[in-house]
């Protein structure tokens, strides 16, 4: 018995035409729905976000919305049964990210005083809220408060030990009876004592501070402060530059208001004034001897030399 022969039944001329495989079958003739093009444009929008918990809650919103939306345009088509799955899981992540970063929101929320203080000095400067939050624990929360004509700290009695800024109220600046200057909310109380001293040393205040009304305020205590700073090194970036610009803005304040009895401003900065006492203010010819030094100086360089 003879086997079957299986090439009589196979067309070995190579004729045979290759397999096709079109790029789409069927073109549509219609466009997608709107439903569609919304979604995509939901999710434009949401990759748009920013950083922070705010950012977050607006890239998750618009994304849970453009997810939703595939999913109603997967829904009604009975083909796209894992597109369905797909977009709907997505949705559903992206609701419980926005229920979860509302929640993490809602913790570090503060105190109105707090609140203004934030906004007021650090907010501009990049501080997260979560970054402020350490900052506020470090101090415990805890806002202080100074009764009218009641003392915040005496020259050469109140010891130096920690960094204090005004919350409301108005306090009053003397040296030896001298009125110098006010301090007004949302800056430092005692920032040239703190920049003045190392974190080992100890010192007192050479001024008195006095409530002009009921004044509020926090304070840091020196030690948990510098246990903050060597943890956190933007931190301790940051109140470098907030207790620094504080005392510029104060030795500008007292700029302004140095006249000596003829009416000549003087400036801080000039050693003639800086090694003057306080009674012989008004007495000296400062101006005058720093003019005097000019004129020597320049003669001296236009001489030739010999």
């Amino acid at each position: 018995m003879e086997p079957p022969n299986h090439f009589e039944t196979t067309n070995m001329t190579g004729n045979a035409q290759p397999l096709e495989h079109p790029v789409c079958a069927e073109w549509r003739e219609n466009p997608e729905g709107s439903v569609f093009h919304l979604a995509h444009i939901f999710l434009v929008l949401g990759y748009m976000g920013g950083s922070g918990f705010y950012g977050l809650i607006y890239m998750f919103t618009f994304l849970a919305l453009g997810f939703f939306c595939s999913s109603i345009w997967a829904w009604s088509d009975p083909c796209t049964t894992d597109t369905f799955s797909w977009t709907f899981a997505l949705f559903a992540i992206c609701v419980a990210q926005i229920v979860h970063v509302a929640y993490r929101l809602r913790s570090v929320t503060f105190e109105k005083e707090f609140q203004d203080l934030y906004s007021s000095m650090f907010q501009r400067l990049g501080v997260s809220l979560t970054q402020f939050g350490k900052i506020v624990a470090c101090c415990e929360g805890d806002i202080h408060t100074i009764e009218k004509d009641h003392y915040f700290a005496m020259e050469g009695k109140t010891p130096i030990d920690k960094l204090s800024v005004l919350l409301s109220g108005r306090i009053r600046v003397t040296v030896n009876g001298e009125f110098l200057h006010y301090i007004y909310p949302f800056q430092f109380l005692d920032s040239p004592e703190w920049d003045s001293l190392r974190p080992a040393e100890e010192g007192v205040f050479q001024v008195t501070l006095r409530a002009d009304n009921r004044c509020k305020y926090i304070a840091w205590r020196r030690k948990k402060l510098y246990l903050l700073f060597a943890k956190h090194r933007y931190i301790a970036k940051i109140f470098a530059l907030v207790v620094r610009n504080d005392i510029a803005d104060k030795l500008y304040s007292l700029n302004d208001k140095a006249f000596d009895s003829r009416g000549f401003r003087y400036d801080l900065r000039l050693p003639s004034f800086c090694h003057v006492p306080g009674p012989e203010l008004e007495k000296t010819d400062a101006p005058r001897r720093v003019q005097r030094q000019n004129a020597t100086t320049k003669k001296h360089q236009s001489e030739p030399e010999h």
